[in-house]
């Protein structure tokens, strides 16, 4: 018996990273699988992004784990598209019961030279998108009248500030009060929403050169021990990044019904950085 038998989850940047390891863990819990990604590179961002052959590999991971999976390339921008992908996975898999508003970008820039492009793209993706993935999704969760969960993905960068962020951390504190609106509006349908606020988590968007110069500017070319060494200090921790399924473990529990009584919260996976 898992967790989550029987339940249909949609995951938004589902390619890599944090995106498949939600999409991994929840299925190893019973959970059948609607996943998108961009699958291409976004206009402003610095490092590869995921590509088709990342999202073929999340498919093929789910489905050894005998879970059904029904996967496309969708733009979070694009509302037409999210709402398809989402009525397609529905009459595929007979239902909705979790979102994961998971998919976002990174772009590091001084906050006076940064270009309009980079400031747009953000918020277009990192906040706009995540209500474009709950406007298309979580009306096929009330219809199902069983209740269910939404989790959005916010930063500890939505709490502390960092140099070269301010259009970042605006997204991602702006999900907060997104989340709470919906937390009231959505809780008589029995439907929690919780954000997830992740320290730094080792994935492509941050093991590349612009998220290295961001924590050593000092550096002309910093490498990813350069990277390491900064974080460790910064986070006043021992460890410069923590794992996909470290945060994948909160999210199950925030969808599970060990969660049940848990909504409008702001639950944050930092190892104790915070403090």
């Amino acid at each position: 018996m898992g967790l989550l038998d029987g339940k249909v989850a949609f995951i938004t940047g589902a390619a890599r990273g944090q995106g498949r390891s939600h999409a991994l863990t929840l299925a190893r819990e019973g959970a059948d699988i609607i996943a998108v990604d961009i699958c291409r590179q976004a206009q402003t961002v610095p490092y590869p992004m995921a590509t088709p052959d990342d999202l073929a590999e999340t498919v093929k991971e789910v489905e050894a784990l005998d879970r059904r999976i029904i996967a496309s390339e969708v733009d979070v921008r694009d509302l037409t598209a999210l709402t398809a992908a989402v009525n397609d996975g529905v009459t595929e898999l007979g239902r909705l019961d979790i979102v994961l508003a998971n998919a976002g970008i990174s772009t590091p820039a001084p906050t006076l030279e940064m270009d309009e492009q980079v400031w747009d793209e953000m918020i277009e993706i990192n906040l706009t998108g995540q209500w474009k993935t709950i406007r298309a999704a979580v009306p096929h969760i009330i219809a199902g009248g069983r209740g269910g969960s939404v989790v959005i993905t916010s930063s500890l960068a939505a709490i502390y500030a960092n140099e070269n962020t301010a259009h970042y951390s605006a997204a991602k504190a702006g999900l907060v009060m997104l989340m709470k609106v919906l937390a009231k509006e959505l809780g008589p349908q029995s439907i929690r929403v919780n954000t997830i606020h992740p320290t730094t988590v080792a994935t492509d968007m941050i093991l590349n050169e612009p998220t290295y110069r961001l924590f050593r500017p000092d550096l002309e070319n910093p490498t990813r021990e350069d990277f390491e060494v900064a974080a460790r200090t910064l986070n006043k921790l021992p460890i410069a990044a923590i794992e996909p399924a470290d945060i994948s473990n909160a999210i199950l529990y925030l969808v599970s019904d060990a969660g049940r009584y848990v909504t409008g919260t702001t639950h944050v996976v930092d190892a104790g950085g915070q403090l």
